[in-house]
């Protein structure tokens, strides 16, 4: 019983250096984590001011100390998505940020809308639907109005009306969707509900509040600086402007 209770004894005395050293590395891990996070907040505070090149090097300092940090993947990605304008990296980021949680709906959200800009529109109206399969998910107003954009370009045009009503249901001041309603509406022929659609967008849009003179002005400019499908739905909405 003594051997025992002495080997006992000296399994524990073996065992508290490595506990101390196991504290000191959740220690130096969560350490990491807080800078990591830090470096994050400040990138964003740069990325809201849109000085693109701070905010992407404070991202990846963090994502070095936190390399799955699912926040700061997604946030690289959007660089690449709005800013860089590259797209295949965007998709990369956005599929590691969702990698690390597979329910990260603003991943999700923010994968389909890259998938758009390459014209991959089945990828996008399946990234939505995962975005908007999550219960907890806050933005879903958003994913729905993305969803009927993408429906909309691969003239789905019900599942679309479809798509932008429910975004309308769960945000009933988000105008967006209003303007994808037009483009439907008109592309089935039913101008009337286009220039309704239209005008409701118009009404509810607090640059115009109404003013019909200052919403084609601003439409037209907006034209000059697109280009694709993107123009043509400007183009689209000019005309039913004049319905």
């Amino acid at each position: 019983m003594k051997r025992q209770k002495f080997v006992c004894e000296l399994v524990v005395l073996t065992f508290m250096p490595l506990l101390f050293l196991g504290a000191c590395a959740t220690t130096s891990s969560e350490d990491k984590v807080q800078k990591a996070s830090a470096h994050y907040q400040l990138g964003i505070s740069y990325l809201n001011d849109n000085n693109i090149q701070p905010a992407f090097v404070e991202f990846q300092k963090a994502l070095e100390l936190n390399p799955n940090d699912k926040e700061v993947l997604n946030g690289i990605g959007v660089i690449y998505l709005l800013k860089l304008e590259d797209y295949p990296k965007a998709i990369d980021y956005f599929q590691r940020s969702l990698t690390v949680d597979k329910n990260f709906s603003e991943a999700s959200n923010n994968l389909g809308v890259a998938y758009e800009k390459l014209g991959k529109y089945d990828e996008a109206v399946s990234s939505y639907k995962a975005a908007i399969a999550n219960p907890l998910y806050r933005n879903t107003d958003k994913a729905f109005n993305n969803l009927g954009r993408a429906y909309y370009r691969i003239k789905r045009y019900d599942d679309a009306i479809d798509a932008y009503r429910e975004a309308i249901k769960r945000n009933s001041d988000f105008h967006l969707p209003y303007y994808g309603l037009a483009l439907c509406f008109n592309a089935l022929g039913r101008y009337g509900d286009a220039a309704t659609a239209l005008k409701k967008a118009v009404d509810m849009y607090p640059a115009y509040r109404g003013n019909r003179e200052k919403a084609i002005n601003d439409m037209r400019e907006k034209k000059l600086l697109l280009k694709g499908d993107e123009e043509k739905d400007m183009e689209d909405l000019l005309e039913i402007m004049n319905y």
